[in-house]
Formats: structure tokens, C-alpha cells, sequence
């Protein structure tokens, strides 16, 4: 059987143009796409086994289903800039190299591939279509028609389909008519995903067969969606269909693939735009004098850079005052440490240019170092720098050393690398180094190649300095393009805005919680060190007594061997480094030895001591005004929630005696208070704001307690009061994917009374359960999921194991609300931060512990300002139901509620 390959020619371009780097040629035209092309056109006879080939292409304007539906596709984002000039060039080499190529005036090329596939069946052979547009699924037909993936070389079939959408190709426009495109403005069925779309097409197969059955169709609810949205779903259907009549027949002779170097006739252009591998490609079997033209140094490929130290006055501005206006320019600077309230600048670097990027070397101190930039120049020349768009990797670290060395006045970037990354995929490493590796397969230069143990950048040669922190800023400018580009592939141009106008603003937030820390109680802490320390004393005393054995408490090995083996406890599990003994094992045995217990409650005592107690107190001494210094992490979590290191303040627990007790060590200043507001069950509002559930926002909205509510739903008025833990612990567990095994667990019920209780609640709270379906259904299909302000959470759910996909599951139902009120949080932030400022409010923002922000106000005032800060929180934004916040004020965090 011959086989036919059609190529969806602008599906085809837009991928080549966002998987490749921003390569560009010497003029600065970009070349990407057209990378990507060759790439492929020299692969097919190795990748692709075909007889024919042919490109099928959208026409020019408006198609048949514009007529039928005004607003199909007519949101779509125009393409970007550098993809719309290579199109050209593209389609030009198509025609160029004698592929044929397809279109018709009034059709999308998705008509033209189904026409070519109806004609080449009649004929006998095999289409393979190399396309990633699922309405091409509809096309599939086993043995004899499949979709090619062209990034991941296998072929698409029947069971692939039913694997990722539930429905056979046969039933895909039915289905598709029923679930819409909102990438193409297809309507569809409001309210009904993947899920209850296939399971009502393989039930019944078509629409007709659906309306016709209308009263036994599924739940009420899939009944009313289905009645509200008929006459969109039969609109739907005509959209999505594919014509297959575009052309009556074809000669498929005029499409035969040849054993031919089909790049050979490209040479000239590949010349032109500097495509030095394409040029190889295209010269295999030709002559060696149509191949030999130099192209210049700088060009030869866009991962090679010079890097210029700019060592005096005159050469900075000369180079500062060259750079044309609205340019793009990537900033970088190279310090003593890390600490940007004490550490000094040594150099900073900036970038603008593919091939150049320069370093300015200030305070490196070495005998017999060479010239450098006075500091007053070097300001003076940061100052003009600020001025254009500036972009840089981890922007927070750059611009707090900026304000507190040299007093400049608060900035906000034009973009940040490191926080695009992050909002473009949450769960990868945003590292300047994994980027790199990542986008170009380039490896930096290591850190620690360059400074010695003991020293610091000061002590770098500035020629060495020069190339390390001239990388940093090239290469941050090359990933700013990168990342700009895959975010407008992935439809994520509208994370861009929220990008500038929330998380850009929200750095300067951040450096000013870090400058102004927390006061501590050193007094409190040493006494809290004091009696933790004899407290362990006499259980180590105790533990010793009751094991009969002397040995080292901290071991997890010695501890083993003391427990299941000398006392001979059951249950213990050996690994190859001995017996297991973490907290869930130690639990377990709570009730066979009295030693359980003090080893228990040694480790929490231990705990306090050594990972808040001493270290706290460490720091305290440090400062002369007792203050704690905290680092938070913006990019730190998948959900979007902030982190906090060195130390972690978000981590003290705050149920136990001894973590309130930690707690009680974190004072205001004299004369002032500490304030603590927090959202009141800010993700079952966002559930009921989300859900829609109409149980749900009612008692929201009448100002209910909302466990209480829940249990009188599940256990009747009679038995509310005594079962609101119970229903507390399903409110919350079920938002975090709780199955009933862990409700058994938590409640100490019964694994069937569990399941009882979970099916009642979903059977009281019928939209939660649909919605909370329709995430995982979405992430199956989409394979990401979105919090309140779009941002994006990425899951690999095609590729992954069965434990795995439970987990993918479990965690995008948790990200929509835990990053949602992380958005809220964040918005929240912002708000009062302008408040303070604009007003110059004598209060200040200190912490932020997940849904809660801690204040420390002047006395005389901090009851009218708390409560202003409690209005904007319930403010920033309006959701179905209201937002709710407590506030408590104390002299200790400890206090605070």
C-alpha cells in the first residue's frame, strides 16, 4: 500500500517557530522557523517512509464558516511579529523546492487535508497527516488513515484517540459539537466537559439520537445544559466538520516524493540568512564550489557572544549613550555575598545585542588589579541604564542591591526571566543554568569555577569576571525572547499582562518585607533554649532507662536496632540502611511501649531547639535592633503561594505548644503592635465562587458557619453541632482530593462510613462534584490547570504512571484553590502596600504566612488602620460570595489569633 503525507502547513510553521531559540542572522532577521523547516524537510526520507507528499495551507480572509457563525476564531491573538516574517520565506522554499502545495479561497486547510484523505482512500493508500489539531482526529481511520506527531515521531490512532478524549474517531465530531473549541470560538455545550461529553456519545453517537432522548439523558443538570445550549451545539457540529469536497479529484501523481536532495536549490537563501547547518544539509551530493562562501564571525551562530569590558568613563557612556530608545536591555550584577542590605556591588554586566554583552568592573580588589569605573560614574552610568527596558534573572536581588547601596529610587522591570519561566510552567527549575540547558542546551560557566573557598567575586581577575557576568546578561536576554515566545504559543500572552501588572510590581512588595524583618524577644528565647535543653536532657535520661541502653537518640540506624531488635517491637520495615523510623512508623507503635512517646516527643524538642530556637537567636544577636531577616522565594512553589528560607518562618507550627511558644518570641517594636489578618476558609468560598453551588453560596452569603451548615446537610439539625469537626474535615479534605481511606483516618470512622459520608456530600453539593470532575477532566485533555488570575499549573498526565496520574489528580484540584487564594493574597498585598506608601501610613507590612499577612502598626492607630487593611482584603476582588477576613492585634505573634 503507498502511502500519502499531508503537512497542516501553518500548524506545522507555528511549531517549528516556538520549539526552536530565537536564532536570528546577522541583519537581525529572524530565522527560527525557518531552522525548523529544514530540519524537517531533510528528515523525511529518514522519518517518514512516504510515496507523496503535500502541503496544505489556509486561504487568504474569511471561510463558509464565518457565514454560518460570525464570531468563529474571533478572539485568536494575532501571531507574533518574527513568525508573520518568515511565513513568507517559508511558503516561498515550499514552492521553490516543487512540493505541491494546496488552498482554495472560502477554506481552512483542515477541508483540504480531509479532501486529499477522501481521494487517496478511493485510490488505496495510506495518509498519514502530520498535524498536532485534534479536529483532525475525526479524520482517523485505523490502518489506513493516522496523524503523525511530529515532536514525538509516532503515529496517532483509533486507540490513542479513545485513550486521551474517551470517544472513537467515527464519534469525534458529535463529541467535539458537545464539548466546543475555545481555542476557535466553537461554543458548544456550556457546563459539560470531556467526560460527560463522551460518556454521552458513546451512549447514544449523535446529537440527534441525545434531543431525541432528551428525559432520560443523564442527570437534571446535563439535561437543563443540554436544552439551554441545543441550537449551539448543532452550530457547533457544523463548525467543526470538515469539508471533504474542496476539489472533486486530484492527479495524486503531481505529489510523488523523490529520492532527491530537495535543499539543494535553497543554497543561496541559506547564504542569506546565515543558516550555517542548513547550508551543510543542502550541500550533500553537490559540488564543493556552489558551497564554499564565508559567512562573518559574529553570524556563525546566535550561542556565541563576545564579551567587552568597559573599564573606564569614556568606554561606558559611549556604550550606554549608543543604545537606541524602547531597546531591550538585560542587567545582571556580580557582588561581594548575598545579603543586599550589607554585600557591595563588584560589576555589573548588561546585554542588548545578540553577539555582545558587556561587564563594568567597580571594586575588585587583588594585588595589582587592573583599571576600573569610579563609583560615582558607575551610578551615574545605572542611572541612564534604568531608564531603558530592563530585563533581568531574579530582578529582586539586582534592585534591592541597587536601592540599598546606592539609594536609587523603587523600579519595576520590564520583564523578569525567572518569573517568566515560572508562570509558563510552575513546576520546572527557573535557574539561570536550567534555562540555558533547557532552551539552547548551552552549559554556563559555574560559580564556583570562578571564586575560591574563602573568598569572593572581589577577589575574580577582571578579565575571568568579565565573561562569567557578560554570560549572565547575554544569556538572560536570549531567554526574555525564548520564553516570550513560548508563552504566545501555549496561549499564555494574557499570564504576560498579569506578569507586568501584578508579579513585576509585587518585587518591590517582597524587598521591602525582607529590608524591614521581625523583631525577636532574645530574652524569651533563651529561656525557651534553656528549658528545651533540660528537657531533653531528661528524656534522653528517661528514653536511656526504659530501653536499658545507652546510644545516640539522633541516629535513625541505633534507634532501629534498639526497637526492633533489641526490644523486638513489630512491624519494623529494614531498609539498606537499616530500620525505618519517621514519625508515621513511630505512630503506629504509640501503643506497644511506653518509649514511643518520649522518643516523640524528644524529636519535637529537638526540632524547636535546632531548626528555630538556636538559629533564631543566632540571628537575633546579629542585629543591633534584635530583628529577623527572611528571604521569600516568588517563584518558589507550583500553586503560586510564596516560600520563605533563612530562615523559614512559614513552617513554625502553629497547633503545637512548643511552635506557639516559638511564636511568643516575635515582638513588635515599642510603640507599636502586631497586627494579623487572615482569610476566613478562603478556598471553600473560592469552591462555592467557582462550583457555583447554590447550597454553598447560600450559606456564604447569609453569613453562616459553613461546617455547621455542611453538617446539618449531611447529619441533620439534630446531630450538626456534634458532627461539625466531621464535616470541617470533609470541607477541606475533599478540596485536596481526600479519598475515603484518609477520611478514615482523620475521623477515626470506618472505610465504608467514609465512603457513605463522601457519597452523601457530593449527592448535598451536586456542582461541587461536577466541578471538581471537570478540573481533572481538563487536565487530562489540556494537561494544565488555572487559578483565579489564569496563571497556569503544567501536568504531564498523558505520560504518566497509574500512581502518577492519582497524584496529577489529587494536586490540580488543590492548585485551583490554593493558587487562587495565593492570587487573592498577592492582589491583597499590593493594594496596601500602595495604602502605606501613598498615605505614608505609619504601619508595615512584615510577613506573609500563606493566607495570612502580619503587620507591625503604630498603637495610636493600628485599630483604624487594621481595620482599613481588612476592608481592601475583602475587596481585591469580586467573587460570587463574600470574602471574609479576621483580624487580631498583640504585642507577640503568639498572640495573635
Amino acid at each position: 500500500m503507498k502511502t500519502i503525507t499531508i503537512i497542516d502547513t501553518f500548524g506545522f510553521f507555528f511549531r517549528s517557530y516556538f520549539a526552536l531559540p530565537p536564532l536570528r542572522n546577522a541583519e537581525g532577521f529572524p530565522t527560527g522557523l525557518l531552522t525548523g523547516f529544514i530540519n524537517f524537510v531533510d528528515s523525511l526520507h529518514k522519518d517518514h517512509n512516504t510515496d507523496y507528499l503535500v502541503f496544505a495551507l489556509d486561504s487568504k480572509g474569511k471561510t463558509f464558516r464565518n457565514d454560518v457563525y460570525e464570531e468563529y476564531k474571533a478572539h485568536r491573538e494575532a501571531p507574533p511579529e518574527d513568525l508573520v516574517k518568515q511565513l513568507p520565506v517559508a511558503i516561498e522554499w515550499v514552492e521553490k523546492m516543487g512540493f505541491a502545495n494546496l488552498s482554495k479561497e472560502g477554506y481552512e486547510a483542515d477541508d483540504v487535508i480531509a479532501t486529499v484523505t477522501r481521494i487517496a482512500k478511493e485510490k488505496g493508500m495510506k495518509v498519514r497527516i502530520v498535524s498536532h489539531d485534534k479536529d483532525l482526529y475525526q479524520l482517523i481511520d485505523d490502518g489506513i488513515v493516522v496523524m503523525y506527531d511530529s515532536v514525538k515521531k509516532k503515529e496517532v490512532d483509533e486507540a490513542a484517540c479513545i485513550e486521551k478524549f474517551g470517544v472513537k474517531p467515527k464519534d469525534f465530531i458529535n463529541f467535539q459539537a458537545i464539548v466546543g473549541d475555545s481555542s476557535d470560538n466553537v461554543p458548544g455545550v456550556k457546563g459539560i466537559g470531556q467526560k460527560g461529553a463522551s460518556k454521552l456519545i458513546n451512549e447514544y453517537g449523535t446529537l440527534e439520537a441525545i434531543y431525541e432522548d432528551l428525559e432520560n439523558c443523564g442527570t437534571a443538570r446535563i439535561q437543563t445544559l443540554l436544552t439551554e445550549s441545543k441550537e449551539s451545539a448543532f452550530l457547533s457540529r457544523d463548525l467543526v466538520t470538515m469539508r471533504d469536497d474542496v476539489y472533486e479529484t486530484l492527479d495524486l501523481e503531481n505529489f510523488i516524493f523523490e529520492d532527491k536532495n530537495y535543499l539543494s536549490c535553497l543554497l543561496d537563501e541559506f547564504h542569506k540568512y546565515e543558516m550555517n547547518q542548513a547550508i551543510r544539509k543542502a550541500s550533500v551530493g553537490e559540488p564543493a564550489d556552489c558551497v564554499i562562501k564565508e559567512v562573518s564571525h559574529d553570524a556563525r551562530h546566535v550561542l556565541g557572544f563576545e564579551a567587552v569590558t568597559l573599564d573606564t568613563k569614556e568606554k561606558l557612556f559611549r556604550v550606554i549613550e549608543s543604545i537606541s530608545e524602547d531597546t531591550i536591555v538585560a542587567f545582571d550584577t556580580e557582588t561581594t555575598g548575598l545579603d543586599t542590605t550589607k554585600d557591595k556591588m563588584v560589576g555589573f554586566s548588561f546585554a542588548f545585542e545578540d553577539t555582545q554583552a558587556y561587564y563594568v568592573p567597580l571594586a575588585h580588589n587583588y594585588l595589582g588589579v587592573e583599571a576600573q569605573v569610579d563609583e560615582a560614574d558607575a551610578v551615574e552610568a545605572l542611572k541612564k541604564l534604568m531608564q531603558y527596558n530592563i530585563v533581568g534573572q531574579n530582578l529582586k536581588f539586582d534592585f534591592s542591591l541597587l536601592y540599598h547601596q546606592f539609594g536609587f529610587e523603587e523600579m519595576v522591570p520590564y520583564a523578569d526571566t525567572m518569573i517568566m519561566a515560572w508562570l509558563s510552567d510552575p513546576g520546572t527549575r527557573v535557574g539561570l543554568d536550567a534555562l540555558a540547558e533547557k532552551f539552547f542546551k548551552y552549559d554556563m560557566k559555574p560559580f564556583k569555577d570562578m571564586v575560591k573557598k574563602g573568598e569572593d567575586f572581589s577577589a575574580v581577575s577582571i578579565e575571568e569576571a568579565a565573561f562569567y557576568a557578560a554570560e549572565d546578561a547575554w544569556m538572560t536576554r536570549l531567554l526574555y525572547f525564548a520564553l516570550k515566545k513560548k508563552m504566545e504559543l501555549a496561549s499564555l500572552t494574557p499570564l504576560l499582562k498579569e506578569a507586568k501588572d501584578v508579579e513585576y510590581p509585587f518585587i518591590n512588595v517582597l524587598i521591602k518585607m525582607e529590608s524591614l524583618g521581625i523583631k525577636v524577644d532574645q530574652n524569651h528565647l533563651k529561656t525557651l533554649q534553656k528549658d528545651l535543653s533540660s528537657r531533653l536532657a531528661k528524656l534522653t535520661e528517661e528514653i536511656y532507662t526504659l530501653t536499658e541502653s545507652e546510644f545516640n537518640i539522633k541516629s535513625t540506624k541505633q534507634l532501629g536496632e534498639i526497637l526492633f531488635v533489641k526490644l523486638g517491637l513489630k512491624g519494623g520495615k529494614k531498609t539498606k540502611t537499616g530500620y525505618s523510623t519517621n514519625e508515621a512508623v513511630l505512630q503506629s507503635l504509640s501503643d506497644e511501649h511506653e518509649v514511643i512517646g518520649k522518643i516523640l516527643e524528644y524529636r519535637e524538642n529537638q526540632k524547636m531547639l535546632s531548626t528555630y530556637v538556636d538559629p533564631l537567636l543566632k540571628l537575633a544577636k546579629e542585629d543591633e535592633h534584635s530583628r529577623i531577616y527572611t528571604s521569600f522565594i516568588q517563584t518558589g512553589t507550583a500553586t503560586g503561594r510564596l516560600s520563605s528560607k533563612e530562615p523559614n518562618l512559614q513552617n513554625i507550627p502553629v497547633r503545637s505548644e512548643l511552635g506557639r511558644s516559638v511564636r511568643e518570641a516575635f515582638i513588635a517594636k515599642e510603640g507599636y503592635k502586631l497586627v494579623s489578618i487572615d482569610y476566613s476558609q478562603i478556598e471553600l468560598r473560592l469552591l462555592a465562587h467557582f462550583s457555583g453551588d447554590k447550597a454553598l453560596m447560600e450559606a456564604f452569603n447569609q453569613g453562616e458557619d459553613i461546617h455547621l451548615a455542611t453538617a446539618v446537610k449531611l447529619f441533620g439539625a439534630e446531630n450538626a453541632k456534634a458532627k461539625r469537626h466531621f464535616a470541617k474535615a470533609v470541607n477541606f479534605g475533599l478540596l485536596y482530593g481526600m479519598g475515603p481511606k484518609k477520611l478514615s483516618e482523620d475521623t477515626g470512622v470506618t472505610m465504608n462510613e467514609a465512603k457513605e459520608v463522601i457519597k452523601s456530600y457530593f449527592a448535598t453539593f451536586p456542582t461541587v462534584k461536577s466541578f471538581i470532575e471537570g478540573i481533572q477532566e481538563s487536565v487530562k485533555i489540556d494537561g494544565y490547570v488555572e487559578t483565579l488570575l489564569k496563571r497556569r499549573r503544567i501536568f504531564d498526565y498523558e505520560n504518566a504512571n497509574g500512581m502518577q496520574k492519582a497524584g496529577i489528580l489529587r494536586e490540580s484540584v488543590n492548585t485551583v484553590f490554593q493558587g487562587s487564594a495565593a492570587d487573592l493574597i498577592k492582589l491583597s498585598m499590593l493594594e496596601i502596600d500602595t495604602m502605606i506608601k501613598e498615605e505614608e501610613l505609619d504601619a508595615f507590612m512584615l510577613l506573609q504566612i500563606h493566607d495570612e499577612l502580619i503587620f507591625e502598626v503604630k498603637e495610636e492607630k493600628v485599630h483604624e488602620i487594621a481595620k482599613r487593611f481588612v476592608h481592601t482584603m475583602e475587596n481585591v476582588l469580586e467573587l460570587n460570595v463574600p470574602l471574609v477576613c479576621s483580624a487580631s492585634i498583640g504585642d507577640s505573634w503568639g498572640e495573635l489569633k
